[in-house]
């Protein structure tokens, strides 16, 4: 059994890790540190619960930290955790800048501790359909793939911290990491980057809002963007190529389950009913054939499970450090391209 210590209790360790790591065999929550507040301890009757990561870390039972704290902390503590030892986990964005995170690798090959980062969105259902179609060659030549993550919130929330002018706050940071990973997950590095990230709320401290183009052979645009004013959403996945389309509308129900207290173990679990599914548009004599392609029965547990895994030494990560490099530097050129409103080349 591997002992898992979680750090933080906000929303990413309330909703997206603590339920995850109790749903999956071999690994064991023997901890979590909530700085202040009883949630985790009414919650987790059974987890001993602490006040500080030098307390986790005193716990020699302790094999990985999982990193759930505000995103500007995530650098620090998982420096800590490596020089004490432990393997880390790290809720994305991996870090708030290239460089935080060129040290962080550097240290994890020096102390020989697994280092990886949770880009869980490539296990949403819809994400999976889409492999399968572009793996498939069904639509031919793909040219433009769309990804995009829409809310509608247009009231500020004073205090909170991704809405803070920080290092490391704002949509770009919060959503981004996401968006990019389907990109990479399909079609690899691009060629260069052209960004638009910006505020559209008045009186908002951080980005609210973005727009990023990235840039392949052959004519193919990823185009990856999210709003914070987007009381109609657009369409979740859109795919376009010589061949035909594939337009997905509604979001993959995982994190919505997990935010209403839903347990991964439950059974079905990551099901989209049959209206939700994508729908590929195909030509066919004079006109087209319209059917929709399932959304696969994904979860997000399978992260954790190849975590599991990795740290037996049965397989690689799912997410290896020059993985999260590579997202982070796409941060990087996606924030200098909006600053400079020119392209930028990898």
């Amino acid at each position: 059994m591997i002992e898992v210590g979680l750090v933080g209790f906000g929303l990413a360790g309330r909703a997206f890790h603590a339920p995850v790591i109790r749903a999956v065999p071999g690994l064991h929550l023997a901890a979590i540190v909530q700085r202040s507040g009883n949630e985790a301890a009414e919650k987790y009757p059974d987890v001993r619960i602490l006040r500080s990561l030098d307390e986790l870390l005193a716990m020699p039972e302790i094999r990985v930290t999982v990193i759930a704290t505000p995103n500007e902390t995530h650098y620090p503590f998982a420096r800590q955790c490596l020089e004490a030892g432990r393997d880390v986990l790290v809720d994305k964005p991996f870090t708030t800048t290239l460089e935080e995170a060129e040290q962080l690798v550097q240290l994890a090959k020096k102390t020989g501790r697994l280092l990886t980062v949770y880009h869980n969105r490539r296990f949403d259902g819809d994400f999976q359909a889409i492999r399968q179609v572009v793996e498939a060659g069904t639509l031919g030549h793909i040219v433009r793939f769309e990804t995009t993550y829409d809310r509608y919130r247009p009231q500020l929330k004073p205090g909170a911290w991704r809405e803070a002018a920080r290092p490391g706050s704002g949509i770009l940071f919060d959503i981004a990491p996401h968006l990019i990973d389907h990109a990479l997950v399909l079609f690899g590095l691009p060629e260069a980057v052209t960004a638009d990230v910006r505020i559209e709320r008045e009186n908002a401290a951080a980005d609210d809002a973005f727009d990023i183009t990235l840039h392949y052979p052959k004519s193919l645009r990823a185009v990856l963007r999210t709003s914070i004013l987007a009381a109609a959403p657009r369409p979740r996945f859109v795919l376009l190529g010589t061949q035909g389309s594939f337009v997905k509308q509604a979001f993959d129900p995982q994190e919505m389950n997990l935010r209403r207290g839903y347990i991964p173990a439950d059974k079905p679990w990551g099901y989209e009913p049959e209206e939700n599914w994508g729908v590929l548009t195909i030509p066919k004599g004079d006109g087209f054939e319209q059917r929709r392609i399932p959304s696969a029965n994904c979860d997000y547990r399978d992260y954790y499970a190849n975590a599991r895994d990795a740290l037996l030494g049965r397989t690689a990560p799912a997410v290896t450090p020059q993985y999260a490099l590579d997202v982070m530097r796409m941060l990087e050129l996606a924030r200098a391209s909006s600053a400079k409103r020119c392209t930028i080349p990898w």
